[in-house]
């Protein structure tokens, strides 16, 4: 066994020492020494480096995930759907194409979380990641709203797996000092593709070229691209928390020291030893969501992710619709939405300089509160200024929420079930997404724009009673600490 105990430490302050000691008594030891060593690792560049690789990722997924808005006054100009339904849950609406994505969203998350635990952080980041960019590719030659919003379906699968594992992965790899403002910067990153499907849809969806619909290029263009992260994903390493607890201890002890000597390098200096083994993991199975003390978390995160998506999604996804719906054109509802659409990366980059500050769940609670007052106030608005100054809070309100509970759900569960604990809290808000989208088309064809946000409103505020008067404290501590 190549990880020994009372070396750890002399190997910190001299990765090339060698030292005769006595192997750590067993598997849990093994797994709280790997954990206090990962976690006193300075922010070097080899750290911010797989950082930055898992946010290229993210950045991809999010633009799969949010140009569903965008690219839906093209849908609607081209006939293949309408931007009202019918019925409630009519099938032929931007309402059911959207629903599409998020009852595979659902699918993804809910019942496909356990196979990034089950297989790996690093195998499944990149097989979902080819799934959802190949069910998107056939999705753009698409004519029908049944086949559109079946391989939308399928892609909202991929895209659901793989929102679960990028952040499970992101935060068994950065260390307790730096994991906060290593989701801003994923967060950062991956939201910088909200101006990118923005300028794209304003500049291609109200035209065709070479004989494809301007829409059709949105989608493409995400999924091509989105290719370059497969190539550059041979230079991240599997979670070492995740090896040590499936018993793969020599293969993490690799990992790690591996890592070790990148840093120790770049760092110019001994590394600060590490502190006090962490608590050893808990033997954790599916059930243990239920029992104490996470079944409180789990039902706090359930309640705010049902709501929570209301706020975010009923904004992000319906904004062009809704401009249109106040009498703005297809092409100045676009340009207006690509605008705001540049304040989507600058909340979490904002939130980079909070992150490890302040307690998520007050940040979270804080930028709710903005989202209900913007929100209200949006719905009153007619002048460009004010449309795009309330729809730029909008943005930055959501998109600090959304880097926050991104940390903060991870916090909450053992390595052993974090995956599939975080997939099915987190699949409650594709449900919701899936029910509310058509309840917002509903409400916009019954009691217009400011209908939509009074139910936004109600909704956020439930967040906030929720993430207030649930949610435990995790600022600063270590993955194992707060699990136990």
């Amino acid at each position: 066994m190549a990880i020994l105990e009372g070396a750890a430490n002399l190997r910190d302050a001299d990765p090339g020492a060698s030292v005769d000691a006595t192997p750590l008594a067993d598997g849990a030891a093994i797994y709280g020494a790997l954990s206090a060593r990962l976690d006193r690792l300075p922010a070097t560049r080899a750290v911010w480096k797989l950082i930055l690789l898992l946010s290229l990722g993210f950045f991809f997924e999010l633009y799969d995930l949010l140009f569903t808005g965008y690219v839906a006054p093209g849908l609607v100009k081209s006939g293949i759907l309408t931007s009202t339904t019918s019925g409630l849950f009519g099938t032929s609406g931007v309402a059911s194409f959207i629903a599409a994505l998020f009852c595979g969203l659902f699918l993804g998350t809910a019942a496909c979380g356990f196979l990034a635990d089950r297989f790996g952080r690093r195998a499944i980041f990149t097989w979902s990641l080819l799934w959802y960019v190949a069910a998107n590719t056939v999705m753009a030659f698409q004519d029908t709203a049944g086949s559109l919003n079946f391989w939308r379906f399928l892609s909202g699968m991929g895209i659901g797996v793989e929102l679960v594992t990028i952040g499970t992965y992101l935060s068994e790899l950065a260390p307790k000092h730096l994991r906060g403002r290593a989701f801003a910067v994923c967060q950062t990153i991956g939201f910088s593709a909200v101006p990118v499907v923005a300028f794209l849809s304003w500049l291609l969806v109200p035209r065709a070229m070479l004989g494809l619909d301007g829409w059709r290029w949105v989608v493409l263009l995400g999924g091509v691209s989105a290719l370059f992260v497969w190539y550059f994903r041979r230079n991240l390493p599997e979670s070492p928390r995740w090896l040590a607890s499936n018993g793969h201890l020599d293969e993490a002890e690799a990992v790690l020291a591996d890592l070790e000597a990148k840093v120790s390098r770049q760092y110019g200096a001994p590394l600060p030893a590490p502190g006090p083994s962490d608590p050893a993991p808990r033997k954790a199975g599916f059930a243990d969501m239920w029992k104490p003390p996470y079944g409180q978390r789990t039902a706090m995160l359930i309640v705010f992710h049902i709501f929570q998506t209301v706020g975010f999604y009923g904004f992000a996804n319906w904004v062009p619709t809704l401009l249109v719906k106040q009498g703005i054109t297809v092409t100045s509802s676009l340009l207006y939405t690509t605008v705001i659409g540049l304040a989507a990366p600058l909340g979490p980059l904002l939130g980079y300089w909070i992150a490890d500050r302040f307690e998520r769940k007050h940040v979270i609670v804080c930028m709710a509160a903005v989202n209900i007052v913007s929100g209200l106030l949006f719905s009153q608005a007619a002048a460009a200024v004010m449309i795009v100054t309330l729809g730029v809070l909008l943005t930055l309100a959501g998109n600090i929420i959304s880097f926050t509970y991104h940390t903060y759900q991870q916090e909450l569960y053992p390595t052993a079930i974090r995956a599939r604990a975080v997939g099915f809290v987190y699949s409650w808000s594709r449900l919701s997404a899936v029910f509310s989208s058509f309840v917002i088309a509903f409400t916009l064809r019954e009691f217009g724009v400011t209908g939509v946000f009074v139910f936004i409103a109600g909704a956020m505020a439930l967040v906030m009673v929720a993430i207030g008067t649930m949610g435990p404290r995790t600022l600063g501590k270590s993955l194992e600490s707060i699990s136990h």
